[in-house]
């Protein structure tokens, strides 16, 4: 097989970068006064306008032509149909298995359909959620659910923690919480609020041996019992998602109470799944299958829509055009929506560990860039932090702005001033301001001082942006959304050549922390090069430990 960089799709586009780069955006709209309506797409309660970019149909249609070349269409296929296509593990990928309607067409993994158990564990995690609600499972004591602590790390709280705090407005009567970190600061600050008659604690890790979950879940059940409940409370007080059903009954947890987790859905793919329990606890049976059928309505539109109107294959192309033929130096990703202020660092996994890789898929290095550094925070608060940058700095950094059109808060002007900032932060990025715009801002100054002044007040503008505009942030938008960075990331990874779906190098930095925690206690022959040597050195004499 050819390598992509080999295929006339790529060579056209480095040609047309090189002929195009002098371009400015704001000549494309001069020149254009159609260029927004044909570059825009709507879908569902979005719409995703992508005329601020540099490109016309000519870089369009040679992007789609690279989409062709390395074979989009037919590995999307082989994923929605249950390939193995996650080779290094030898898995299937299915989180699009995850949202399909009861009606659908079987998916079959080794010969099994898999969507009734997809189903089966989904209407067991969904009637123990209605049943914290409903106040129907109580706790040991016989009092009400008050609260209920979710503990992962990664994609087992990245995801549900996003989409809990995104989905507040649609909140019922249990207070849902998030430990993920080692530091003890994480659970301490968590347990201070909480009573132990009222709280459920839910462990989540597909082995039930991920380190830091289980430091977090003992440290619960050290305070469970030190609050002078009874020992066989334990299995009214903790549940567990978990392919490992024996682990979690000898941790405590009740068989009826541990919720299966798929080898073909990775953490970060997973919110879809159990792993989604806090979420269902947190708004409740309906709306959660609002945003299952949502991230399901986008997963139809990514596998039957043509390249040039498919919105995550559009997306995709865009983010391979500036990291591979602009020299782009990152993505930045800017909610303007407080409820969605976690989805920059949630986006941040799914993108930088799905794509951030240096080998093809046939452990070949690869000659390009691969997933670039994302980051984000959200609007209005970064356009007093890092846009500055963005606006004058040196380096090419495409931005997607995601803007809801309606609040459910409606307090004074200020959503109308939020949406306001977001559609001028992408104007101004697009257009700049040249340094006669500047000079003549300043007619009133002395001309020295005019002249002095003006260069600094001079933007490049030509800088691109993605508008992502959503009705409301709903449960169905919200799956949508998030749907189709999913397929974003899917689509670059197959031009890329690499696969999306492992994370080798995240293992690596585990296994040496499981030498070097002892080292830290106890005395011993230290095997490491000197700066780590003298880093545990550090520590130990910090901790009085000779």
């Amino acid at each position: 097989m050819n390598k992509i960089t080999q295929t006339s799709a790529w060579q056209n586009l480095q040609a047309h970068q090189i002929n195009t780069a002098n371009l400015h955006m704001r000549d494309r709209f001069a020149a254009d006064g159609q260029r927004f309506d044909k570059m825009h797409e709507t879908l569902h309660g979005m719409l995703f306008d992508y005329s601020k970019n540099r490109v016309n149909e000519e870089t369009l249609n040679l992007l789609c032509m690279l989409a062709d070349a390395a074979g989009v269409k037919q590995q999307a296929e082989a994923m929605r149909c249950g390939e193995k296509i996650n080779i290094s593990e030898n898995r299937a990928v299915l989180h699009t298995a995850l949202r399909l309607p009861l009606d659908a067409e079987p998916v079959m993994v080794d010969g099994e359909n898999v969507l009734p158990k997809i189903r089966h564990e989904l209407s067991r995690a969904l009637a123990f959620a209605e049943n914290l609600i409903n106040g129907v499972h109580l706790g040991v004591t016989g009092k009400r659910i008050t609260d209920f602590v979710h503990i992962g790390i990664g994609g087992s709280d990245l995801g549900p923690q996003m989409v809990t705090q995104a989905l507040q407005p649609y909140h019922k009567t249990v207070r849902v919480h998030f430990v993920s970190n080692s530091d003890d600061a994480n659970i301490a600050q968590v347990l201070a609020s909480l009573n132990a008659e009222t709280t459920v604690f839910c462990v989540a890790s597909k082995s039930f041996g991920t380190p830091e979950t289980l430091l977090n879940a003992h440290a619960a059940r050290t305070w469970y019992r030190e609050q002078g409940l009874p020992e066989a409370g334990i299995a009214r007080h903790f549940v567990a998602i978990s392919s490992d059903v024996n682990a979690a009954q000898n941790f405590g947890i009740a068989e009826d109470n541990v919720f299966a987790m798929f080898d073909w859905v990775g953490g970060r793919y997973s919110v879809w799944s159990a792993i989604g329990l806090p979420v269902m606890v947190a708004v409740g049976e309906s709306k959660f299958r609002q945003f299952l059928n949502g991230a399901h309505a986008m997963d139809e539109h990514f596998f039957t829509a043509e390249y040039r109107r498919n919105i995550p294959v559009l997306l995709a192309l865009l983010g391979v055009w500036y990291g591979n033929f602009c020299g782009a130096a990152g993505q930045a990703v800017v909610p303007y929506s407080h409820n969605l202020r976690r989805f920059p660092g949630y986006l941040q996994q799914l993108d930088m560990e799905s794509n951030g890789k240096c080998r093809t898929l046939h452990g070949e290095a690869v000659e390009y860039h691969t997933g670039g550094v994302l980051f984000g925070e959200e609007g209005v608060n970064c356009q007093h932090a890092f846009f500055q940058l963005l606006h004058q700095g040196t380096r090419l950094i495409p931005v997607d702005f995601i803007v809801p059109m309606r609040t459910p808060y409606k307090i004074g002007r200020q959503h109308r001033f939020t949406v306001a900032n977001a559609f001028a932060q992408a104007e101004a990025l697009m257009l700049g301001k040249t340094l006669e715009e500047a000079r003549a801002e300043l007619v009133l100054l002395p001309e020295a001082e005019r002249e002095e002044l003006a260069p600094q007040k001079e933007f490049p503008g030509n800088q691109p942006s993605n508008s992502i505009l959503l009705d409301e942030l709903s449960p169905f938008n919200l799956g949508m959304l998030m749907a189709m960075y999913e397929h974003k990331i899917f689509v670059q990874g197959v031009i890329w050549g690499i696969n999306p779906f492992d994370q080798w190098g995240v293992e690596y930095g585990k296994v040496l922390a499981k030498t070097i925690e002892p080292e830290l206690s106890q005395p011993r022959d230290l095997q490491h090069d000197t700066s780590t040597c003298g880093l545990i050195e550090y520590y130990r004499r910090c901790q009085n430990l000779k």
